[in-house]
């Protein structure tokens, strides 16, 4: 509800002579009015309290200004410039940062193009899947760096999550949703949360709940010089931004999966398990993942029921449906299974990994675990650092395969799909691989990448930006060595990468077709 009058403050910003004499434009929340003029932006948080949320007066507000600044420095620090008074001259007028008394409090930002906001990007179709890795790496650095939170997070967090979930239904969402249909989602999700309590509370224990963003998703990353920056994270409530780091990682992987960009999610999922190889907590994202589907249901419908704009309105109710649906579908169970890719350097394997993953197993696909970017982080390298040939020895080579083998097993134990993607060049190679999913009773598949040696080397060469060392001497030096028997789906790797995708997913369909996810209620396959 609203608890002042600031018109006389509103007025004041939008108004030019405030700003030097520039046009100034608005953008408009429910909390907030952000004023743009020229290369700065001032975000005034509006006199508002609601059950989540405290801006109802002028000292509270200074607080929570400060707090966004100071938080939010973390992820953005070129964006978030400080904190400025909104005062009262003697002769009645305001100012900003005046002499006068201070009568409320705005944030100064760095202005940046709207159109470099993710979602945009993403609704005008122009999200470039290349900068996912580095959006991974950028929110894996976040987290990794926050501050741990014991105090939040557990099942106690979760099941915060879920009630206020089903308090809000009940509340607003009886004109737009059906009770049926919420009941449902949310006695699902009560049976999982009671089915991964001890792993939720396991990983408060152990620091995985942190002061994290808490409002992690694509309107909320912005490209400044190129660079994925996370921005405008939560302030305002603890029981919100402190949360196990999977769940803040999962509101954005809930996001493009929505919008129908796998693809992107995948690649999203698979940077940041490589930076923190945070293996233990994946069984909890289809809880995660439905949770935060299920929060947007419960907001558009809340929305819907405020909304005078008839067709806004309708959007609105259309969009909490879909929201429910998916946070149903999010929690149905789906078996997981295991996929290696094996050849020679050069034949395609990583394309490969990465062409199929989105679609094999539960939302966000596949966990890739690849050879080339594992065996550069056990020797405590970049990923694009070229690795000299003491990375190359006998030793290090089997530590790669057991990472491997270990990753494998984690991910399989949490419920969900791998693609091993290495040379696994000897039968123990190949043998190791395999057993990991008899051992976890799940499918396996083998797929053998064949290639002549010109288009193995015209490939090496070409690389660009890419973990893998090889080069002409390398190939020339697997070609050498004696493989085996290899019993795996063996295909031609000479063709283009669409049609080796394709020819690979046959091979899966044909032995196990059930690794493959059915498409989910918003076409995300």
């Amino acid at each position: 509800m609203i608890t002042e009058d600031q018109t006389q403050v509103v007025d004041f910003l939008g108004s030019s002579s405030a700003h030097g004499g520039l046009q100034v434009d608005r953008i408009e929340t429910h909390t907030a009015i952000v004023f743009l003029a020229g290369k700065r932006a001032l975000k005034l948080k509006r006199a508002v309290k609601f059950d989540y949320l405290d801006f109802s007066t002028a000292a509270r507000r200074r607080t929570m200004c400060e707090a966004e600044v100071r938080l939010n420095r973390r992820t953005a620090p070129t964006v978030y410039h400080g904190v400025r008074a909104v005062t009262r001259e003697v002769d009645g007028s305001l100012a900003l940062g005046g002499s006068g008394t201070p009568i409320d409090w705005v944030i100064e930002m760095a202005r940046f193009d709207q159109e470099a906001l993710l979602d945009r990007l993403a609704a005008s179709g122009q999200l470039d899947p290349g900068l996912m890795v580095p959006l991974a790496s950028a929110i894996a650095r976040f987290h990794l760096g926050a501050e741990p939170r014991r105090d939040h997070g557990g099942t106690g967090g979760m099941g915060w999550v879920i009630e206020g979930n089903a308090d809000g239904f009940a509340e607003f969402g009886g004109s737009v949703l059906d009770q049926a249909d919420y009941d449902r989602v949310t006695n699902a999700a009560r049976r999982e949360l009671a089915r991964q309590g001890a792993l939720l509370d396991a990983r408060r224990d152990e620091g995985f709940v942190r002061h994290c963003h808490g409002d992690l998703h694509l309107r909320n990353i912005v490209l400044i010089e190129g660079t994925p920056t996370l921005f405008d994270g939560i302030e305002f409530n603890d029981e919100l931004a402190c949360t196990d780091v999977l769940y803040d990682l999962a509101f954005l992987l809930m996001d493009l999966w929505r919008r129908g960009l796998p693809r992107h999610a995948n690649a999203v999922w698979n940077g940041y398990l490589a930076e923190t190889v945070d293996l233990e907590g994946i069984a909890l994202m289809p809880l995660f993942l439905s949770c935060r589907a299920a929060v947007r249901a419960k907001t558009s419908a809340t929305a819907a029921r405020f909304q005078t704009d008839a067709s806004k309105a309708g959007e609105l109710r259309q969009l909490a449906r879909d929201y429910l649906n998916m946070a149903e579908w999010l929690l149905r169970p789906s078996e997981p299974g295991l996929v290696a890719v094996g050849g020679l350097s050069g034949s395609g394997k990583s394309t490969l990994a990465a062409g199929l993953a989105p679609s094999v197993g539960p939302v966000p696909g596949a966990v890739v675990l690849r050879s080339d970017d594992i065996r550069k982080r056990l020797c405590g390298v970049a990923p694009l650092d070229r690795l000299g040939s003491k990375g190359y020895t006998r030793e290090v080579s089997a530590r790669v395969y057991e990472a491997i083998t270990e990753r494998a097993r984690l991910a399989l134990g949490g419920g969900h799909s791998v693609i091993a993607d290495a040379v696994f060049a000897t039968p123990d190679d190949r043998q190791a691989i395999e057993r990991v999913a008899r051992d976890a009773s799940v499918p396996f598949v083998g797929v053998w990448l064949d290639a002549p040696d010109d288009t193995l080397i015209d490939r090496a060469r070409s690389r660009r930006m890419d973990p893998s060392d090889a080069d002409e001497s390398v190939i020339r030096m697997q070609r050498a060595r004696e493989l085996g028997p290899i019993h795996w789906h063996r295909i031609d790797a000479s063709v283009a990468a669409e049609e080796l995708v394709r020819k690979a997913a046959d091979a899966i369909q044909g032995s196990a077709g059930r690794l493959f996810s059915a498409p989910s209620p918003q076409g995300g396959r």
